[in-house]
């Protein structure tokens, strides 16, 4: 196990891109934790988690492998841009969460249809026997700017 929690997590963050990026379903499920579960907000304003609803359940490596891998064929990835926020970690170093912007645009090969998926995730990551592992993942939202001043 790496000893900073937070460059963990930050690699982390940028393996799960580079799933994305390449398409390969093995890399994104080996990130999962088997009881990572990730509710979703019907839209990007949603913040109100009464609302929200898993759209994948419980973490289910061959319904996830099936629907990752339809994803990867029937859609071509314009972009997939991801930018990390803030990562933070626990005193005792096993668990952690990161911020994440996302801006991942996808087109269907056939209809042109475009998937677009745009705003801040809070990707939650703990450790068990020693791996880091991402147990659960707010779906993406779209926050105000901060203040300045």
């Amino acid at each position: 196990m790496t000893a900073d929690p937070r460059t963990a997590i930050e690699a982390l963050v940028h393996r799960e891109t580079r799933a994305w990026d390449t398409q390969e379903v093995e890399l994104l499920l080996s990130l999962i934790h088997p009881d990572m579960v990730w509710p979703w907000p019907p839209g990007p304003l949603d913040h109100d988690p009464a609302g929200w609803v898993f759209v994948l359940g419980r973490f289910d490596r061959e319904r996830w492998r099936r629907l990752w891998q339809d994803l990867f064929d029937t859609h071509i990835l314009v972009h997939n841009h991801r930018v990390i926020r803030h990562i933070a970690a626990t005193e005792e170093g096993d668990g952690g969460f990161a911020v994440v912007d996302v801006d991942t645009l996808w087109r269907h090969r056939e209809t042109g249809t475009e998937q677009h998926w745009h705003g801040r995730a809070c990707k939650i990551y703990t450790t068990v026997a020693g791996e880091w592992k991402l147990i659960a993942h707010t779906g993406l939202l779209e926050y105000p700017p901060a203040p300045r001043g």
